[in-house]
Protein backbone atom coordinates (compact mmCIF):
# COMPACT_ATOMS: atom_id res chain seq x y z
CA UNK A 1 0.00 0.00 0.00
CA UNK A 2 1.44 3.83 -0.97
CA UNK A 3 2.21 5.88 2.17
CA UNK A 4 -0.06 8.66 1.43
CA UNK A 5 -3.28 5.31 1.76
CA UNK A 6 -1.15 3.95 4.80
CA UNK A 7 -1.16 7.39 6.65
CA UNK A 8 -4.69 8.35 5.53
CA UNK A 9 -5.85 4.95 6.84
CA UNK A 10 -3.81 5.28 10.31
CA UNK A 11 -5.35 9.26 10.70
CA UNK A 12 -8.79 8.29 10.06
CA UNK A 13 -8.81 6.36 13.61
CA UNK A 14 -6.07 7.57 15.39
CA UNK A 15 -6.54 11.21 15.95
CA UNK A 16 -8.79 11.85 17.98
CA UNK A 17 -11.91 14.00 17.43
CA UNK A 18 -10.99 16.39 14.81
CA UNK A 19 -7.55 17.02 12.96
CA UNK A 20 -6.43 19.87 11.01
CA UNK A 21 -3.28 21.88 9.96
CA UNK A 22 -2.01 23.76 7.90
CA UNK A 23 1.42 23.25 6.04
CA UNK A 24 3.65 26.41 6.22
CA UNK A 25 6.55 24.92 4.68
CA UNK A 26 7.21 22.79 1.49
CA UNK A 27 10.48 22.09 -0.32
CA UNK A 28 13.37 19.42 -1.46
CA UNK A 29 11.22 16.69 -0.20
CA UNK A 30 10.69 18.37 3.27
CA UNK A 31 6.99 19.82 4.85
CA UNK A 32 6.53 21.60 8.00
CA UNK A 33 2.97 22.56 9.25
CA UNK A 34 1.12 24.13 12.59
CA UNK A 35 -2.31 22.83 13.59
CA UNK A 36 -4.59 22.52 16.34
CA UNK A 37 -7.64 24.20 17.77
CA UNK A 38 -9.16 26.70 20.21
CA UNK A 39 -12.57 26.10 22.02
CA UNK A 40 -14.08 27.74 24.61
CA UNK A 41 -18.01 27.32 25.52
CA UNK A 42 -20.21 28.40 28.48
CA UNK A 43 -22.17 25.58 30.80
CA UNK A 44 -22.01 23.28 33.83
CA UNK A 45 -19.15 21.12 32.38
CA UNK A 46 -16.17 19.17 33.91
CA UNK A 47 -16.23 18.64 37.81
CA UNK A 48 -17.72 22.30 38.41
CA UNK A 49 -21.67 22.09 38.81
CA UNK A 50 -21.61 26.24 38.72
CA UNK A 51 -22.06 27.80 35.18
CA UNK A 52 -18.62 29.25 33.93
CA UNK A 53 -16.37 29.34 30.79
CA UNK A 54 -15.02 26.47 30.01
CA UNK A 55 -12.42 24.89 27.74
CA UNK A 56 -12.97 21.41 25.74
CA UNK A 57 -9.51 20.31 24.65
CA UNK A 58 -7.58 22.68 23.44
CA UNK A 59 -4.47 22.10 21.35
CA UNK A 60 -1.39 23.52 19.36
CA UNK A 61 0.90 21.01 17.31
CA UNK A 62 3.85 21.31 15.35
CA UNK A 63 4.68 18.60 12.86
CA UNK A 64 7.34 17.76 10.20
CA UNK A 65 8.25 15.27 7.47
CA UNK A 66 11.50 14.50 5.57
CA UNK A 67 11.55 12.07 2.15
CA UNK A 68 14.64 10.35 2.80
CA UNK A 69 14.48 7.95 -0.51
CA UNK A 70 14.21 4.29 -0.69
CA UNK A 71 10.52 4.86 -0.20
CA UNK A 72 10.82 5.62 3.26
CA UNK A 73 9.21 8.89 4.98
CA UNK A 74 10.64 10.56 8.35
CA UNK A 75 8.29 12.64 10.16
CA UNK A 76 8.02 14.43 14.13
CA UNK A 77 5.49 15.90 15.86
CA UNK A 78 5.23 17.84 18.95
CA UNK A 79 1.59 19.03 20.47
CA UNK A 80 0.50 20.85 23.64
CA UNK A 81 -2.74 21.03 25.30
CA UNK A 82 -3.18 24.72 25.56
CA UNK A 83 -4.41 26.17 29.34
CA UNK A 84 -5.57 30.21 28.91
CA UNK A 85 -8.35 30.40 30.86
CA UNK A 86 -6.23 30.52 34.25
CA UNK A 87 -4.23 33.23 34.49
CA UNK A 88 -0.64 31.85 35.62
CA UNK A 89 0.11 28.36 36.06
CA UNK A 90 1.06 26.15 33.73
CA UNK A 91 0.29 27.45 30.57
CA UNK A 92 1.11 24.42 28.17
CA UNK A 93 1.19 20.20 29.32
CA UNK A 94 2.38 17.51 26.30
CA UNK A 95 -0.14 15.72 24.37
CA UNK A 96 1.85 14.10 22.10
CA UNK A 97 5.85 13.81 21.29
CA UNK A 98 7.05 11.42 18.31
CA UNK A 99 9.31 10.58 15.50
CA UNK A 100 8.07 7.73 12.74
CA UNK A 101 9.09 6.45 9.87
CA UNK A 102 6.99 5.47 7.20
CA UNK A 103 7.63 2.80 4.46
CA UNK A 104 5.25 2.33 1.41
CA UNK A 105 4.67 -1.29 1.88
CA UNK A 106 6.89 -2.14 5.21
CA UNK A 107 3.94 0.03 7.46
CA UNK A 108 4.98 2.62 9.98
CA UNK A 109 7.33 2.87 12.84
CA UNK A 110 6.57 4.91 15.74
CA UNK A 111 8.49 6.23 19.03
CA UNK A 112 7.33 7.88 21.73
CA UNK A 113 4.05 9.88 23.59
CA UNK A 114 1.65 8.54 20.64
CA UNK A 115 -2.45 7.50 19.76
CA UNK A 116 -1.85 3.91 21.10
CA UNK A 117 -2.91 1.03 18.69
CA UNK A 118 -5.66 0.26 21.14
CA UNK A 119 -7.16 3.58 20.79
CA UNK A 120 -7.18 2.76 16.72
CA UNK A 121 -10.28 -0.11 18.18
CA UNK A 122 -11.49 1.90 20.65
CA UNK A 123 -11.62 5.84 19.57
CA UNK A 124 -14.58 5.06 16.92
CA UNK A 125 -17.16 6.09 19.18
CA UNK A 126 -14.87 8.86 20.63
CA UNK A 127 -15.78 11.83 18.16
CA UNK A 128 -18.36 14.24 19.69
CA UNK A 129 -16.58 17.78 20.52
CA UNK A 130 -18.05 18.57 24.23
CA UNK A 131 -19.26 14.70 25.24
CA UNK A 132 -17.70 11.27 24.39
CA UNK A 133 -15.64 8.56 25.27
CA UNK A 134 -14.50 9.09 28.64
CA UNK A 135 -13.54 5.78 29.81
CA UNK A 136 -11.07 5.63 27.38
CA UNK A 137 -8.47 8.44 29.46
CA UNK A 138 -8.45 6.85 32.52
CA UNK A 139 -5.09 6.41 33.39
CA UNK A 140 -3.99 6.62 29.48
CA UNK A 141 -0.72 6.86 29.40
CA UNK A 142 0.45 4.12 31.42
CA UNK A 143 -2.05 2.02 30.26
CA UNK A 144 -2.44 3.07 26.69
CA UNK A 145 -6.19 3.07 26.29
CA UNK A 146 -5.84 6.76 24.66
CA UNK A 147 -2.80 8.18 24.63
CA UNK A 148 0.45 6.06 25.45
CA UNK A 149 3.45 7.13 27.29
CA UNK A 150 6.94 6.01 26.27
CA UNK A 151 5.45 3.77 23.26
CA UNK A 152 6.87 2.17 20.38
CA UNK A 153 4.24 1.03 17.78
CA UNK A 154 4.02 -0.89 14.50
CA UNK A 155 1.40 -0.35 12.07
CA UNK A 156 0.55 -1.48 8.36
CA UNK A 157 -2.46 -1.75 6.31
CA UNK A 158 -3.54 -3.86 3.25
CA UNK A 159 -6.34 -3.35 0.45
CA UNK A 160 -8.21 -5.98 0.01
CA UNK A 161 -10.40 -5.90 -3.09
CA UNK A 162 -11.33 -2.16 -4.33
CA UNK A 163 -13.58 -1.75 -1.02
CA UNK A 164 -11.72 -3.32 1.54
CA UNK A 165 -8.88 -2.84 3.89
CA UNK A 166 -7.39 -5.12 6.70
CA UNK A 167 -5.22 -2.72 9.34
CA UNK A 168 -3.26 -3.92 12.38
CA UNK A 169 -0.49 -2.35 14.87
CA UNK A 170 1.61 -2.93 17.54
CA UNK A 171 2.33 -1.11 20.76
CA UNK A 172 4.96 -1.85 23.20
CA UNK A 173 5.59 0.29 26.72
CA UNK A 174 9.15 -0.78 28.98
CA UNK A 175 8.89 0.53 32.93
CA UNK A 176 7.60 3.99 33.81
CA UNK A 177 8.77 4.77 36.80
CA UNK A 178 7.27 2.71 38.88
CA UNK A 179 4.12 3.09 37.57
CA UNK A 180 3.99 0.41 35.10
CA UNK A 181 6.09 -2.63 34.10
CA UNK A 182 6.52 -3.77 30.60
CA UNK A 183 3.42 -3.94 28.55
CA UNK A 184 2.48 -4.38 24.78
CA UNK A 185 -0.66 -4.51 22.92
CA UNK A 186 -2.42 -5.81 19.84
CA UNK A 187 -4.70 -4.19 17.26
CA UNK A 188 -6.92 -5.67 14.51
CA UNK A 189 -9.14 -4.12 11.92
CA UNK A 190 -11.12 -4.88 8.99
CA UNK A 191 -13.68 -2.09 6.79
CA UNK A 192 -15.30 -2.57 3.73
CA UNK A 193 -17.93 -0.93 1.69
CA UNK A 194 -18.44 1.68 5.15
CA UNK A 195 -18.38 -1.10 7.81
CA UNK A 196 -15.79 -1.29 10.16
CA UNK A 197 -15.39 -4.62 12.55
CA UNK A 198 -12.01 -4.11 15.28
CA UNK A 199 -10.61 -6.19 18.42
CA UNK A 200 -7.51 -5.03 20.44
CA UNK A 201 -5.62 -6.16 23.11
CA UNK A 202 -3.62 -4.49 26.32
CA UNK A 203 -1.84 -6.36 28.85
CA UNK A 204 1.14 -6.22 31.01
CA UNK A 205 1.85 -5.38 35.09
CA UNK A 206 0.78 -1.73 36.53
CA UNK A 207 1.75 -0.86 39.83
CA UNK A 208 5.13 -0.46 41.81
CA UNK A 209 7.12 -4.57 41.84
CA UNK A 210 5.94 -5.65 45.07
CA UNK A 211 2.13 -5.35 44.65
CA UNK A 212 2.07 -4.89 40.73
CA UNK A 213 -1.21 -6.62 39.15
CA UNK A 214 -1.66 -7.68 35.69
CA UNK A 215 -4.01 -5.56 33.78
CA UNK A 216 -5.76 -6.68 30.24
CA UNK A 217 -7.98 -5.52 28.58
CA UNK A 218 -10.39 -6.87 25.50
CA UNK A 219 -11.75 -4.75 23.50
CA UNK A 220 -14.18 -4.91 20.17
CA UNK A 221 -15.59 -1.79 17.92
CA UNK A 222 -18.17 -2.06 15.15
CA UNK A 223 -18.97 1.04 13.13
CA UNK A 224 -20.60 2.12 10.07
CA UNK A 225 -20.40 5.12 8.07
CA UNK A 226 -18.02 8.32 8.14
CA UNK A 227 -18.45 10.84 11.16
CA UNK A 228 -19.83 14.15 9.73
CA UNK A 229 -20.77 12.82 6.32
CA UNK A 230 -24.44 11.00 6.35
CA UNK A 231 -25.32 8.57 9.00
CA UNK A 232 -22.48 6.72 11.21
CA UNK A 233 -23.22 4.65 13.86
CA UNK A 234 -20.31 3.17 16.10
CA UNK A 235 -20.43 0.71 19.41
CA UNK A 236 -17.77 -0.24 21.81
CA UNK A 237 -18.17 -3.09 24.18
CA UNK A 238 -14.76 -3.80 26.97
CA UNK A 239 -14.07 -6.54 29.03
CA UNK A 240 -11.12 -6.01 31.86
CA UNK A 241 -9.56 -6.67 34.41
CA UNK A 242 -7.89 -4.11 36.75
CA UNK A 243 -7.61 -1.74 34.35
CA UNK A 244 -10.14 0.41 35.01
CA UNK A 245 -9.36 2.24 38.14
CA UNK A 246 -10.30 0.80 41.43
CA UNK A 247 -11.97 -1.92 39.93
CA UNK A 248 -10.53 -6.02 39.62
CA UNK A 249 -13.23 -6.67 36.94
CA UNK A 250 -15.33 -4.66 34.72
CA UNK A 251 -17.50 -3.73 31.66
CA UNK A 252 -17.39 -0.80 29.40
CA UNK A 253 -20.20 0.72 27.04
CA UNK A 254 -19.93 3.36 24.00
CA UNK A 255 -22.62 3.88 21.35
CA UNK A 256 -22.87 6.60 19.09
CA UNK A 257 -25.44 7.34 16.59
CA UNK A 258 -25.30 10.61 14.07
CA UNK A 259 -26.55 11.77 11.31
CA UNK A 260 -25.22 14.71 9.45
CA UNK A 261 -27.13 16.93 6.84
CA UNK A 262 -26.16 18.57 3.77
CA UNK A 263 -26.14 22.37 5.39
CA UNK A 264 -22.85 21.72 7.99
CA UNK A 265 -25.60 20.37 10.75
CA UNK A 266 -24.38 17.22 12.55
CA UNK A 267 -26.45 15.69 15.63
CA UNK A 268 -25.59 12.95 17.06
CA UNK A 269 -26.84 11.32 20.64
CA UNK A 270 -24.27 8.93 23.08
CA UNK A 271 -24.61 6.44 25.78
CA UNK A 272 -21.71 5.23 27.77
CA UNK A 273 -21.20 3.21 31.51
CA UNK A 274 -18.90 1.22 33.33
CA UNK A 275 -20.11 -1.93 35.54
CA UNK A 276 -18.22 -3.26 37.56
CA UNK A 277 -18.58 -6.80 36.74
CA UNK A 278 -17.54 -8.79 39.92
CA UNK A 279 -20.03 -6.71 42.31
CA UNK A 280 -22.84 -6.58 39.23
CA UNK A 281 -22.70 -2.69 40.04
CA UNK A 282 -23.25 0.34 37.86
CA UNK A 283 -20.00 2.71 38.14
CA UNK A 284 -21.67 5.57 35.61
CA UNK A 285 -23.74 5.47 32.80
CA UNK A 286 -24.67 9.04 30.84
CA UNK A 287 -26.12 10.04 27.71
CA UNK A 288 -25.82 13.03 25.72
CA UNK A 289 -27.26 14.81 22.69
CA UNK A 290 -25.32 17.13 20.57
CA UNK A 291 -25.23 19.35 17.55
CA UNK A 292 -22.44 20.72 15.93
CA UNK A 293 -22.49 23.37 12.89
CA UNK A 294 -19.68 23.86 10.36
CA UNK A 295 -19.55 27.81 10.05
CA UNK A 296 -16.58 27.46 7.80
CA UNK A 297 -14.07 24.68 7.43
CA UNK A 298 -12.31 26.59 10.59
CA UNK A 299 -15.11 27.22 12.98
CA UNK A 300 -17.11 24.91 14.48
CA UNK A 301 -19.89 25.99 16.86
CA UNK A 302 -21.52 22.90 19.29
CA UNK A 303 -23.75 22.42 21.88
CA UNK A 304 -24.72 19.90 24.18
CA UNK A 305 -26.56 17.94 26.97
CA UNK A 306 -25.41 14.99 29.11
CA UNK A 307 -28.23 13.32 31.25
CA UNK A 308 -26.35 11.15 34.24
CA UNK A 309 -28.18 8.11 34.57
CA UNK A 310 -27.09 7.04 37.61
CA UNK A 311 -25.10 4.69 39.52
CA UNK A 312 -25.58 1.97 41.78
CA UNK A 313 -24.00 3.67 45.29
CA UNK A 314 -26.76 6.28 45.48
CA UNK A 315 -24.69 8.96 44.06
CA UNK A 316 -26.54 12.37 43.47
CA UNK A 317 -27.23 12.55 39.71
CA UNK A 318 -25.07 15.50 38.09
CA UNK A 319 -26.31 16.60 34.64
CA UNK A 320 -23.92 18.97 32.34
CA UNK A 321 -24.28 20.91 29.43
CA UNK A 322 -22.39 23.36 27.25
CA UNK A 323 -22.63 25.46 24.54
CA UNK A 324 -19.49 26.85 22.54
CA UNK A 325 -16.88 27.42 19.41
CA UNK A 326 -14.00 25.34 18.31
CA UNK A 327 -11.77 28.12 15.81
CA UNK A 328 -8.98 25.91 13.92
CA UNK A 329 -5.29 27.21 13.49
Amino acid sequence: MKIKLLAAAIAATACGTQAFAAEVYNSEGSTLSIGGYVDVGVGEYGADDDIQVNQVSPRLNVGGTQDIGNGVVVDAKGEWQLNYLNGGGTSFTTRLGYIGATHESGGRLVAGTQWAPYYDVAGVADLPIAFANDFLYENQGVTGSGRGDKMVTYRNSFAIGEDGGFNFGLGWQGENSGVSDTRFQVALSYSMMGFGLGYSYSGGDIGPSIIAVDATSHIVSLYYGSYGEGLYVAGVYGMNENFYDGLEESLQYEALLAYALGNGLNLSVNYEAVEDDKNSLTQFSQSALQAEYTVTPNLVTFAGYQFDLGDDYGTEEDDKWIIGARYFL
